[in-house]
């Protein structure tokens, strides 16, 4: 049975008097000197004699320490959690708050509620607190056995976060519900294992939870992949008994203007195909369709926030395994509009699908392209385990995407596209190959989708519909210990910053 999802309420009532299991404040340190987060409403006394404990009991304030006291004068609530906020490094204010509120909430797994004092001073830095708590909170258990069911705890059951107005509270709780949602369904879909999660649950999944909404799902399967000549698609797909699908998710809200179209890589697990990974690099390989969850929960989000904005998203979905019709380097498949491509690796699976969904995505001539991926370990070594690369034909989108990404927590770095990768992809017996020199392995890889992105118009000299690439192949999960809002295992990366974007165009 799953845990069930934490539930937020946003108010203007006072944290010293809400009657809550826990009271959770934030604290810094500066020249040696404690300094409890403003806006917290105590009395006095409880000031005075949290300072007191605090300096007694030698807090650092740093960004994991916790501190939990008891008997606090003044204060309703019966434990006083305090957490270390620090003021310097490089994320922003709303940021620190955001991951002082999910630490917080991983502390007070069990509790019933918690209210959060954190000295939040606007509706932004209130909902980052609501954010940070609800997703720290975050547990996925929906296979525990008997062995863990009875003896798991629950994840805090309600935060309530306060210093928001009674005119703001509800619009405001329910516009961060619903992206908080979508991140931990994307949590969930890629913790799920994937004898449970195959390109036809998956798509099953999703066009159940886009039933009843405004967005419409289709479903391709291998008959119709056939017929349309996604080659990339049904390549990856072949060596596997499960075959391979496409999902399109479409949100069109009347009068709206600007179209964003998404692509997710959904490789539902990843042997490595004949190219076969080593056993250990295989354990996580369930999270090789993370960029398809993003893309599918970023869309049902922004249909619940009701952005004025047309969204399609494109879900490529395959198992790439070594069944006997598995492909084989050295095989030639032909790609959605018709250009060919010599296989290198079987092992480079994840840039076949997305040029399919490319491909198709352009043919719809969208203001804009977003694909999302789990693409390659090279962007891993390159920028580390917690920073999407972002990647783009367009200075303007990659700039914007980047500084999105960076505000609302999905850390983000562009890297560049130098234009003496494409010659690497060059083959005299195809169009393209689909890998290139082993340098510069994230950009040889947009490089290579980059190929299939269309232009506006007819003609070479057609200008490209603007595009950018967001490998997440480092922060879409996390194999280390929890750190801020974020759990060991999935974390959601990307789904703030697809629907920040959304929110960009709709205004």
């Amino acid at each position: 049975m799953a845990a069930p999802d934490t539930t937020l309420r946003l108010s203007d009532d006072s944290a010293a008097q809400t009657a809550a299991d826990a009271l959770v404040l934030a604290v810094s340190k500066a020249a040696d000197t404690l300094t409890l987060a403003d806006g917290h409403d105590l009395p006095e006394e409880a000031v005075a004699h949290l300072r007191e404990a605090l300096t007694a009991l030698s807090v650092e304030a740093g960004a994991e320490e916790v501190t939990r006291l008891t008997g606090v004068p003044g204060v309703a609530a019966p434990l006083v959690l305090v957490v270390g906020m620090p003021q310097a490094g490089t994320a922003s204010r709303v940021e620190r708050l955001r991951r002082a509120a999910g630490v917080a909430a991983r502390a007070l797994t069990g509790r019933s509620s918690a209210v959060f004092a954190l000295g939040q001073a606007s509706a932004e830095e209130a909902a980052a607190v609501a954010e940070g708590a609800a997703l720290g909170a975050y547990a996925f258990t929906a296979h525990h056995g008997v062995g863990k069911a009875s003896s798991a705890k629950t994840p805090l059951a309600e935060a309530v976060v306060t210093g928001v107005s009674a005119d703001e509270a509800e619009a405001l709780s329910a516009a961060t519900t619903a992206v908080v949602d979508a991140v931990r369904l994307t949590r969930d879909l890629v913790n799920t294992p994937p004898n449970v999660l195959y390109p036809e649950s998956f798509a099953d999944l999703v066009t159940q939870r886009a039933a009843g909404s405004s967005v419409e799902a289709e479903v391709w399967d291998v008959e119709r992949l056939t017929a349309e000549g996604c080659g990339g698609i049904l390549g990856v797909g072949q060596g596997s008994g499960r075959g391979p699908r496409l999902v399109t998710l479409r949100y069109a809200p009347e009068g709206a203007t600007r179209h964003l179209a998404l692509v997710g890589k959904g490789i539902t697990f990843d042997s490595g195909g004949l190219c076969i990974k080593p056993g250990a690099s295989m354990v996580t390989m369930k999270m090789d369709m993370a960029g398809a969850a993003t893309c599918a929960a970023a869309v049902l989000a922004i249909a619940e926030l009701g952005l004025n904005v047309q969204v399609t998203a494109y879900l490529c979905l395959a198992e790439n395994l070594t069944g006997d019709l598995a492909q084989r380097p050295g095989d030639v498949v032909t790609m959605r509009g018709g250009r060919t491509v010599e296989i290198i690796n079987t092992d480079a699976e994840g840039r076949l699908v997305m040029a399919d969904g490319l491909a198709l995505a352009s043919e719809q001539q969208p203001d804009a392209i977003v694909d999302v991926a789990t693409l390659t370990g090279a962007c891993i070594i390159a920028l580390g385990d917690r920073t999407t690369g972002v990647m783009s034909n367009d200075a303007e989108l990659r700039d914007t995407v980047t500084r999105l990404g960076n505000e609302v927590g999905d850390t983000s770095w562009a890297l560049p596209l130098p234009e003496e990768i494409r010659p690497t992809l060059d083959t005299p017996v195809a169009d393209l190959k689909h890998t290139g020199e082993r340098s510069a392995g994230a950009s040889v890889a947009a490089t290579f989708l980059q190929e299939f992105v269309g232009a506006r118009g007819e003609g070479e000299d057609a200008p490209r519909i603007p595009w950018a690439h967001l490998d997440i192949a480092g922060p879409a999960f996390n194999e280390k210990t929890p750190w801020g809002y974020y759990p060991k295992g999935a974390t959601g990366a990307g789904v703030r910053t697809l629907v920040a974007l959304a929110r960009s165009y709709a205004s």
